[in-house]
Protein backbone atom coordinates (compact mmCIF):
# COMPACT_ATOMS: atom_id res chain seq x y z
CA UNK A 1 0.00 0.00 0.00
CA UNK A 2 2.09 3.22 -1.06
CA UNK A 3 1.95 6.31 1.30
CA UNK A 4 -1.04 9.08 0.52
CA UNK A 5 -1.35 12.50 0.84
CA UNK A 6 -2.12 14.46 4.06
CA UNK A 7 -3.33 17.98 4.56
CA UNK A 8 -2.40 19.88 8.08
CA UNK A 9 -5.14 23.17 8.88
CA UNK A 10 -3.39 24.37 11.84
CA UNK A 11 -2.97 28.11 12.22
CA UNK A 12 -0.42 27.93 14.99
CA UNK A 13 3.05 28.01 12.90
CA UNK A 14 4.98 25.84 15.38
CA UNK A 15 2.36 22.63 15.75
CA UNK A 16 2.11 22.76 11.82
CA UNK A 17 5.40 22.59 11.45
CA UNK A 18 5.89 20.09 13.88
CA UNK A 19 3.50 18.06 12.58
CA UNK A 20 4.73 18.31 9.26
CA UNK A 21 8.17 16.62 10.31
CA UNK A 22 6.45 14.05 11.93
CA UNK A 23 4.66 13.58 8.86
CA UNK A 24 7.02 13.42 6.47
CA UNK A 25 9.63 11.36 8.57
CA UNK A 26 6.91 8.49 8.02
CA UNK A 27 6.79 8.89 4.33
CA UNK A 28 3.55 10.43 4.08
CA UNK A 29 3.56 13.60 1.14
CA UNK A 30 2.11 16.61 3.44
CA UNK A 31 0.68 19.79 2.70
CA UNK A 32 -0.31 22.33 5.12
CA UNK A 33 -2.64 25.39 5.24
CA UNK A 34 -2.74 28.20 7.87
CA UNK A 35 -6.45 28.41 7.59
CA UNK A 36 -9.44 26.59 7.12
CA UNK A 37 -9.69 28.66 3.63
CA UNK A 38 -6.87 28.04 2.37
CA UNK A 39 -7.70 24.49 3.78
CA UNK A 40 -9.88 24.07 1.52
CA UNK A 41 -8.93 25.46 -1.31
CA UNK A 42 -5.77 22.71 -0.77
CA UNK A 43 -8.34 20.23 -0.47
CA UNK A 44 -10.13 20.89 -3.25
CA UNK A 45 -6.97 20.43 -5.74
CA UNK A 46 -4.92 17.80 -4.64
CA UNK A 47 -5.85 13.81 -3.77
CA UNK A 48 -5.86 14.45 0.07
CA UNK A 49 -6.61 10.84 1.89
CA UNK A 50 -6.63 12.10 5.54
CA UNK A 51 -7.16 15.67 6.75
CA UNK A 52 -6.28 16.72 10.05
CA UNK A 53 -7.56 20.06 11.24
CA UNK A 54 -7.33 22.10 14.35
CA UNK A 55 -11.10 23.33 15.50
CA UNK A 56 -10.81 27.07 16.97
CA UNK A 57 -8.42 28.91 14.18
CA UNK A 58 -9.20 32.96 13.41
CA UNK A 59 -11.94 33.12 10.77
CA UNK A 60 -13.49 30.01 9.74
CA UNK A 61 -13.37 26.86 12.48
CA UNK A 62 -12.30 23.32 12.19
CA UNK A 63 -16.44 22.53 12.10
CA UNK A 64 -17.45 24.60 9.58
CA UNK A 65 -14.60 23.44 7.24
CA UNK A 66 -15.37 19.93 8.17
CA UNK A 67 -18.77 20.29 6.99
CA UNK A 68 -17.48 22.24 3.27
CA UNK A 69 -15.20 18.95 3.25
CA UNK A 70 -18.05 16.54 3.47
CA UNK A 71 -19.74 18.27 0.78
CA UNK A 72 -16.99 18.22 -1.39
CA UNK A 73 -16.79 14.58 -0.91
CA UNK A 74 -19.01 12.37 1.87
CA UNK A 75 -16.04 10.20 2.20
CA UNK A 76 -13.67 12.41 2.49
CA UNK A 77 -11.33 11.57 6.19
CA UNK A 78 -11.15 13.97 8.95
CA UNK A 79 -9.04 14.37 12.28
CA UNK A 80 -9.59 17.00 14.77
CA UNK A 81 -7.16 18.43 17.20
CA UNK A 82 -8.79 20.24 19.91
CA UNK A 83 -7.81 20.99 23.44
CA UNK A 84 -8.82 18.73 26.37
CA UNK A 85 -11.18 21.39 27.65
CA UNK A 86 -13.19 21.29 24.76
CA UNK A 87 -14.07 17.41 24.37
CA UNK A 88 -17.36 18.54 23.06
CA UNK A 89 -16.48 19.93 19.88
CA UNK A 90 -14.69 17.06 19.12
CA UNK A 91 -17.94 15.32 19.82
CA UNK A 92 -19.41 17.67 17.99
CA UNK A 93 -17.37 16.91 14.78
CA UNK A 94 -17.77 13.06 15.05
CA UNK A 95 -21.34 13.85 14.96
CA UNK A 96 -21.09 15.89 11.75
CA UNK A 97 -18.84 12.94 9.95
CA UNK A 98 -15.60 13.51 11.28
CA UNK A 99 -13.21 9.87 11.22
CA UNK A 100 -11.44 11.07 14.98
CA UNK A 101 -10.49 13.28 17.34
CA UNK A 102 -7.29 13.91 19.39
CA UNK A 103 -6.65 15.98 22.46
CA UNK A 104 -3.57 18.06 22.66
CA UNK A 105 -1.11 17.55 23.91
CA UNK A 106 -0.55 14.11 21.97
CA UNK A 107 1.79 11.84 21.67
CA UNK A 108 3.30 11.25 18.84
CA UNK A 109 2.35 7.41 18.36
CA UNK A 110 -0.94 8.32 18.75
CA UNK A 111 -1.53 10.47 16.00
CA UNK A 112 0.59 8.39 13.99
CA UNK A 113 -1.75 5.55 15.31
CA UNK A 114 -4.78 7.67 13.81
CA UNK A 115 -3.35 8.54 10.44
CA UNK A 116 -2.22 4.63 9.89
CA UNK A 117 -5.80 3.56 11.04
CA UNK A 118 -7.57 6.41 8.61
CA UNK A 119 -5.13 5.67 5.82
CA UNK A 120 -6.32 1.63 6.06
CA UNK A 121 -9.98 2.97 6.03
CA UNK A 122 -8.88 5.09 2.94
CA UNK A 123 -6.89 2.24 1.17
CA UNK A 124 -10.11 0.00 1.80
CA UNK A 125 -12.52 2.66 0.16
CA UNK A 126 -11.20 3.08 -2.72
CA UNK A 127 -10.73 -0.82 -3.20
CA UNK A 128 -14.40 -1.03 -2.52
CA UNK A 129 -14.88 1.57 -5.06
CA UNK A 130 -13.09 -0.08 -7.63
CA UNK A 131 -14.88 -3.44 -6.65
CA UNK A 132 -18.25 -1.59 -7.50
CA UNK A 133 -16.95 -0.18 -10.90
CA UNK A 134 -15.87 -3.76 -11.51
CA UNK A 135 -19.36 -4.97 -10.45
CA UNK A 136 -21.29 -1.96 -12.79
CA UNK A 137 -19.03 -2.90 -15.70
CA UNK A 138 -20.13 -6.72 -14.85
CA UNK A 139 -23.90 -5.67 -15.13
CA UNK A 140 -24.06 -3.14 -17.07
CA UNK A 141 -26.41 -3.78 -20.21
CA UNK A 142 -23.67 -4.11 -22.50
CA UNK A 143 -22.27 -6.31 -20.62
CA UNK A 144 -25.15 -8.64 -20.22
CA UNK A 145 -25.34 -11.63 -23.04
CA UNK A 146 -27.99 -12.01 -25.11
CA UNK A 147 -29.89 -11.00 -28.76
CA UNK A 148 -32.61 -12.77 -29.15
CA UNK A 149 -35.67 -11.50 -28.72
CA UNK A 150 -36.86 -13.42 -25.50
CA UNK A 151 -33.85 -11.83 -23.18
CA UNK A 152 -33.85 -8.65 -25.57
CA UNK A 153 -37.21 -8.31 -23.95
CA UNK A 154 -36.14 -8.91 -20.12
CA UNK A 155 -33.53 -6.20 -20.67
CA UNK A 156 -35.51 -3.41 -21.87
CA UNK A 157 -37.85 -4.23 -18.64
CA UNK A 158 -35.06 -4.01 -16.49
CA UNK A 159 -33.82 -0.53 -18.05
CA UNK A 160 -37.31 0.69 -17.82
CA UNK A 161 -37.33 -0.26 -13.73
CA UNK A 162 -34.58 -0.38 -12.78
CA UNK A 163 -33.74 3.61 -11.34
CA UNK A 164 -37.22 3.13 -9.63
CA UNK A 165 -38.04 2.38 -5.99
CA UNK A 166 -40.69 -0.02 -6.72
CA UNK A 167 -40.83 -3.75 -5.55
CA UNK A 168 -39.61 -6.53 -8.06
CA UNK A 169 -40.12 -10.24 -8.87
CA UNK A 170 -37.94 -11.59 -10.79
CA UNK A 171 -39.80 -15.76 -12.02
CA UNK A 172 -37.88 -18.09 -13.96
CA UNK A 173 -36.67 -21.86 -13.87
CA UNK A 174 -33.93 -22.37 -11.74
CA UNK A 175 -30.10 -21.58 -13.34
CA UNK A 176 -31.49 -19.15 -15.67
CA UNK A 177 -29.93 -15.66 -14.22
CA UNK A 178 -32.26 -14.28 -11.80
CA UNK A 179 -30.13 -12.70 -9.17
CA UNK A 180 -28.02 -11.95 -12.51
CA UNK A 181 -31.27 -9.67 -13.15
CA UNK A 182 -31.58 -8.64 -9.69
CA UNK A 183 -27.94 -6.89 -9.47
CA UNK A 184 -28.33 -5.36 -13.08
CA UNK A 185 -31.58 -3.91 -11.29
CA UNK A 186 -29.37 -2.61 -8.30
CA UNK A 187 -25.98 -1.82 -9.77
CA UNK A 188 -27.67 0.49 -13.02
CA UNK A 189 -29.87 2.38 -10.14
CA UNK A 190 -29.53 5.13 -8.24
CA UNK A 191 -28.56 2.60 -5.40
CA UNK A 192 -25.56 1.55 -6.95
CA UNK A 193 -23.36 2.62 -4.21
CA UNK A 194 -25.33 1.14 -1.01
CA UNK A 195 -25.23 -2.40 -0.65
CA UNK A 196 -26.78 -5.23 -2.62
CA UNK A 197 -27.57 -8.52 -0.08
CA UNK A 198 -28.92 -11.37 -1.38
CA UNK A 199 -30.34 -14.35 1.12
CA UNK A 200 -31.68 -17.46 -0.31
CA UNK A 201 -34.75 -18.02 1.59
CA UNK A 202 -34.88 -22.00 1.14
CA UNK A 203 -31.85 -22.65 2.51
CA UNK A 204 -32.16 -21.60 6.10
CA UNK A 205 -33.78 -22.48 9.10
CA UNK A 206 -36.88 -20.39 9.82
CA UNK A 207 -35.47 -19.61 13.12
CA UNK A 208 -32.42 -18.59 11.66
CA UNK A 209 -33.51 -16.67 8.77
CA UNK A 210 -35.95 -14.41 10.92
CA UNK A 211 -32.84 -13.33 12.24
CA UNK A 212 -31.23 -12.82 9.09
CA UNK A 213 -33.70 -10.64 7.73
CA UNK A 214 -35.04 -8.56 10.48
CA UNK A 215 -32.46 -8.70 13.19
CA UNK A 216 -32.44 -9.69 16.70
CA UNK A 217 -31.43 -7.79 19.99
CA UNK A 218 -29.23 -8.64 22.77
CA UNK A 219 -30.26 -12.07 24.49
CA UNK A 220 -33.42 -12.56 22.43
CA UNK A 221 -32.38 -16.38 22.30
CA UNK A 222 -29.05 -18.12 23.07
CA UNK A 223 -26.31 -16.93 21.80
CA UNK A 224 -27.87 -13.17 21.15
CA UNK A 225 -24.99 -11.75 22.40
CA UNK A 226 -25.49 -8.45 20.59
CA UNK A 227 -28.02 -6.45 18.83
CA UNK A 228 -27.79 -7.70 15.30
CA UNK A 229 -29.45 -5.25 12.32
CA UNK A 230 -30.57 -8.13 9.74
CA UNK A 231 -30.84 -7.59 6.25
CA UNK A 232 -33.40 -5.02 5.72
CA UNK A 233 -31.72 -2.79 7.32
CA UNK A 234 -27.53 -3.54 6.88
CA UNK A 235 -28.83 -2.69 3.00
CA UNK A 236 -29.65 0.81 4.39
CA UNK A 237 -30.29 2.45 0.80
CA UNK A 238 -29.75 -0.50 -1.41
CA UNK A 239 -31.70 -3.44 -2.46
CA UNK A 240 -32.50 -6.72 -0.86
CA UNK A 241 -32.69 -9.68 -3.08
CA UNK A 242 -35.00 -12.62 -1.57
CA UNK A 243 -34.23 -15.43 -3.59
CA UNK A 244 -36.82 -18.30 -3.77
CA UNK A 245 -39.13 -16.27 -1.85
CA UNK A 246 -41.64 -19.07 -2.31
CA UNK A 247 -39.55 -21.10 0.20
CA UNK A 248 -40.80 -19.11 2.92
CA UNK A 249 -43.10 -20.61 5.83
CA UNK A 250 -46.28 -19.33 6.67
CA UNK A 251 -45.18 -17.34 9.73
CA UNK A 252 -42.22 -15.09 8.30
CA UNK A 253 -44.48 -14.40 5.19
CA UNK A 254 -46.45 -12.43 7.72
CA UNK A 255 -43.21 -10.33 8.95
CA UNK A 256 -42.11 -9.89 5.44
CA UNK A 257 -45.57 -8.89 4.20
CA UNK A 258 -45.09 -6.08 7.10
CA UNK A 259 -41.74 -5.37 5.70
CA UNK A 260 -42.85 -5.08 2.24
CA UNK A 261 -45.82 -2.44 2.71
CA UNK A 262 -44.64 -0.85 5.59
CA UNK A 263 -41.05 -0.76 5.07
CA UNK A 264 -40.07 -1.55 8.76
CA UNK A 265 -39.61 -4.73 10.48
CA UNK A 266 -39.61 -5.99 14.28
CA UNK A 267 -36.05 -7.77 15.50
CA UNK A 268 -35.98 -11.05 17.39
CA UNK A 269 -36.67 -9.72 21.02
CA UNK A 270 -38.01 -6.27 20.59
CA UNK A 271 -41.05 -4.50 21.54
CA UNK A 272 -40.87 -1.91 18.70
CA UNK A 273 -40.72 -1.73 15.12
CA UNK A 274 -37.67 0.31 13.21
CA UNK A 275 -38.04 1.15 9.47
CA UNK A 276 -35.68 0.98 6.88
CA UNK A 277 -35.00 2.31 3.12
CA UNK A 278 -34.03 -0.54 1.31
CA UNK A 279 -35.63 -1.73 -2.10
CA UNK A 280 -36.90 -5.16 -2.11
CA UNK A 281 -36.00 -7.64 -5.22
CA UNK A 282 -37.57 -11.26 -5.04
CA UNK A 283 -37.18 -14.21 -6.79
CA UNK A 284 -39.27 -17.68 -7.16
CA UNK A 285 -38.95 -20.58 -9.90
CA UNK A 286 -42.28 -21.63 -8.53
CA UNK A 287 -45.68 -21.01 -10.04
CA UNK A 288 -46.83 -18.74 -6.97
CA UNK A 289 -50.79 -18.51 -8.33
CA UNK A 290 -50.89 -22.54 -7.94
CA UNK A 291 -49.03 -21.80 -4.46
CA UNK A 292 -51.68 -19.16 -3.76
CA UNK A 293 -54.87 -21.08 -4.80
CA UNK A 294 -53.37 -24.36 -2.71
CA UNK A 295 -52.80 -22.23 0.68
CA UNK A 296 -49.39 -22.03 0.98
CA UNK A 297 -48.23 -18.48 0.11
CA UNK A 298 -50.44 -15.37 0.63
CA UNK A 299 -52.12 -13.96 -1.65
CA UNK A 300 -51.82 -10.30 -0.18
CA UNK A 301 -48.07 -10.68 0.03
CA UNK A 302 -48.11 -12.38 -3.95
CA UNK A 303 -49.53 -9.14 -5.37
CA UNK A 304 -47.03 -6.97 -2.91
CA UNK A 305 -44.12 -8.77 -4.40
CA UNK A 306 -45.44 -8.89 -7.37
CA UNK A 307 -45.47 -4.98 -8.52
CA UNK A 308 -43.05 -5.43 -11.20
CA UNK A 309 -42.52 -9.16 -12.91
CA UNK A 310 -39.73 -9.89 -14.54
CA UNK A 311 -40.37 -13.28 -16.15
CA UNK A 312 -36.61 -15.03 -17.68
CA UNK A 313 -36.91 -17.70 -19.97
CA UNK A 314 -35.32 -21.07 -19.86
CA UNK A 315 -32.36 -21.32 -22.14
CA UNK A 316 -34.01 -23.88 -24.65
CA UNK A 317 -36.25 -20.90 -25.23
CA UNK A 318 -33.42 -18.35 -25.98
CA UNK A 319 -31.25 -20.79 -28.06
CA UNK A 320 -29.80 -18.25 -30.96
CA UNK A 321 -27.73 -16.94 -27.05
CA UNK A 322 -26.09 -20.21 -26.46
CA UNK A 323 -23.72 -19.61 -28.88
CA UNK A 324 -22.55 -15.99 -27.99
CA UNK A 325 -22.77 -17.68 -23.81
CA UNK A 326 -20.60 -20.39 -24.47
CA UNK A 327 -18.32 -18.31 -26.01
CA UNK A 328 -18.14 -15.58 -23.01
CA UNK A 329 -17.86 -18.55 -20.60
CA UNK A 330 -14.96 -20.05 -22.28
CA UNK A 331 -12.92 -16.62 -22.39
CA UNK A 332 -14.46 -16.17 -18.60
CA UNK A 333 -12.98 -19.24 -17.94
CA UNK A 334 -9.38 -18.68 -19.76
CA UNK A 335 -8.99 -15.47 -17.47
CA UNK A 336 -9.88 -17.77 -14.30
CA UNK A 337 -6.90 -20.37 -15.38
CA UNK A 338 -4.68 -17.64 -16.26
CA UNK A 339 -4.72 -19.57 -20.03
CA UNK A 340 -4.83 -18.35 -23.57
CA UNK A 341 -8.13 -18.16 -25.02
CA UNK A 342 -9.59 -21.17 -26.40
CA UNK A 343 -12.37 -21.22 -29.41
CA UNK A 344 -15.55 -23.46 -29.54
CA UNK A 345 -16.12 -25.01 -32.66
CA UNK A 346 -18.81 -24.84 -34.85
CA UNK A 347 -19.64 -28.27 -33.96
CA UNK A 348 -19.69 -27.83 -30.18
CA UNK A 349 -21.38 -24.60 -30.83
CA UNK A 350 -23.92 -26.51 -33.20
CA UNK A 351 -24.48 -29.58 -30.53
CA UNK A 352 -24.67 -27.16 -27.36
CA UNK A 353 -27.38 -24.86 -29.30
CA UNK A 354 -29.36 -28.11 -29.86
CA UNK A 355 -29.18 -29.28 -26.40
CA UNK A 356 -32.19 -28.91 -24.22
CA UNK A 357 -30.56 -27.18 -21.11
CA UNK A 358 -32.42 -28.42 -17.68
CA UNK A 359 -29.94 -26.43 -16.02
CA UNK A 360 -30.04 -23.69 -17.85
CA UNK A 361 -27.59 -20.92 -17.91
CA UNK A 362 -25.98 -22.43 -14.57
CA UNK A 363 -25.36 -25.78 -16.75
CA UNK A 364 -24.15 -24.25 -19.64
CA UNK A 365 -21.23 -22.15 -17.56
CA UNK A 366 -20.33 -25.18 -15.68
CA UNK A 367 -20.17 -27.21 -18.62
CA UNK A 368 -17.87 -25.17 -20.37
CA UNK A 369 -15.74 -24.41 -17.11
CA UNK A 370 -14.90 -28.56 -17.44
CA UNK A 371 -14.92 -28.61 -21.27
CA UNK A 372 -12.17 -25.76 -21.40
CA UNK A 373 -10.40 -27.61 -18.18
CA UNK A 374 -9.71 -30.53 -19.97
CA UNK A 375 -9.69 -29.32 -24.02
CA UNK A 376 -6.73 -28.93 -26.15
CA UNK A 377 -6.04 -25.93 -27.98
CA UNK A 378 -9.68 -25.38 -28.91
CA UNK A 379 -13.16 -27.18 -27.38
CA UNK A 380 -14.47 -29.72 -29.86
CA UNK A 381 -17.45 -32.08 -29.76
CA UNK A 382 -15.31 -34.61 -27.48
CA UNK A 383 -14.94 -32.70 -25.37
CA UNK A 384 -18.44 -32.24 -24.05
CA UNK A 385 -20.12 -34.39 -21.86
CA UNK A 386 -22.12 -37.60 -23.47
CA UNK A 387 -25.61 -36.05 -22.43
CA UNK A 388 -24.51 -33.22 -25.38
CA UNK A 389 -22.83 -34.69 -27.95
CA UNK A 390 -25.15 -37.56 -28.04
CA UNK A 391 -28.17 -35.08 -28.15
CA UNK A 392 -26.53 -33.56 -31.16
CA UNK A 393 -28.18 -34.78 -34.23
CA UNK A 394 -24.85 -35.03 -36.47
CA UNK A 395 -25.66 -38.57 -38.25
CA UNK A 396 -25.55 -38.22 -42.32
CA UNK A 397 -28.66 -38.08 -43.89
CA UNK A 398 -30.09 -38.12 -47.43
CA UNK A 399 -26.40 -37.80 -48.56
CA UNK A 400 -26.00 -35.08 -46.86
CA UNK A 401 -22.77 -35.27 -44.60
CA UNK A 402 -21.89 -33.76 -41.18
CA UNK A 403 -19.40 -30.84 -40.25
CA UNK A 404 -17.38 -33.58 -38.76
CA UNK A 405 -17.33 -35.65 -41.66
CA UNK A 406 -16.78 -32.89 -44.15
CA UNK A 407 -13.86 -31.28 -41.74
CA UNK A 408 -12.25 -34.93 -41.65
CA UNK A 409 -12.73 -35.63 -45.56
CA UNK A 410 -10.96 -32.29 -46.03
CA UNK A 411 -8.18 -32.97 -43.52
CA UNK A 412 -7.31 -36.27 -44.85
CA UNK A 413 -6.82 -35.30 -47.95
CA UNK A 414 -4.91 -32.25 -47.35
CA UNK A 415 -2.39 -34.79 -45.76
CA UNK A 416 -2.50 -36.56 -48.93
CA UNK A 417 -1.68 -33.87 -51.46
CA UNK A 418 0.81 -32.93 -49.08
CA UNK A 419 3.15 -36.29 -49.01
CA UNK A 420 1.65 -36.81 -45.30
CA UNK A 421 3.68 -34.05 -44.24
CA UNK A 422 1.66 -33.30 -40.89
CA UNK A 423 3.55 -29.77 -39.88
CA UNK A 424 2.85 -28.88 -43.27
CA UNK A 425 -0.72 -29.99 -43.29
CA UNK A 426 -1.22 -27.88 -40.21
CA UNK A 427 0.01 -25.04 -41.25
CA UNK A 428 -2.44 -25.17 -44.77
CA UNK A 429 -5.69 -25.85 -42.26
CA UNK A 430 -4.43 -22.85 -40.05
CA UNK A 431 -4.38 -25.26 -37.00
CA UNK A 432 -1.99 -25.98 -34.45
CA UNK A 433 -0.17 -29.07 -35.01
CA UNK A 434 -0.98 -30.80 -31.60
CA UNK A 435 -4.97 -30.17 -32.37
CA UNK A 436 -3.68 -32.26 -36.01
CA UNK A 437 -2.44 -35.21 -33.74
CA UNK A 438 -5.83 -35.04 -31.79
CA UNK A 439 -7.97 -35.34 -34.57
CA UNK A 440 -6.45 -38.08 -36.06
CA UNK A 441 -6.28 -39.89 -33.46
CA UNK A 442 -10.10 -39.47 -32.71
CA UNK A 443 -10.38 -40.54 -36.54
CA UNK A 444 -8.87 -43.88 -35.98
CA UNK A 445 -11.07 -44.67 -32.85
Amino acid sequence: MGKRSILIVEDEELMRNILRRLLEAEGYSVFTADSAEAGLRVFAENEIAVTVTDIKMAGMDGLTMLDHIKAIDEHALVVVMTAFSSVDSAIAALRKGAYDYITKPFLNDDILKTIRNAIAQDELFRQNRALRRELYREYNFSEMIGSGPAFRGVLEMVQKVADTNSTVLIRGESGTGKELIARALHFNSRRSDRPFLAVNCGALPDSLLESELFGHVRGAFTGAVGDKKGFFRSAEGGTVFLDEVGEMTAALQVKLLRAVQEHEVTPVGAADAVSFDARIVAATHKDLESEVREGRFREDLFYRLNVIEIVVPPLRERREDIAALAKHFAARSAAKQNSPRKAVTDESLSALTEYDWPGNIRELENLIERAFILSDAEITLADLPPAVSKSFSGTEMGGIKTLDEVERDHILQTLVTLGQDKSAAAAALGIDLSTLYRKLKRYEG
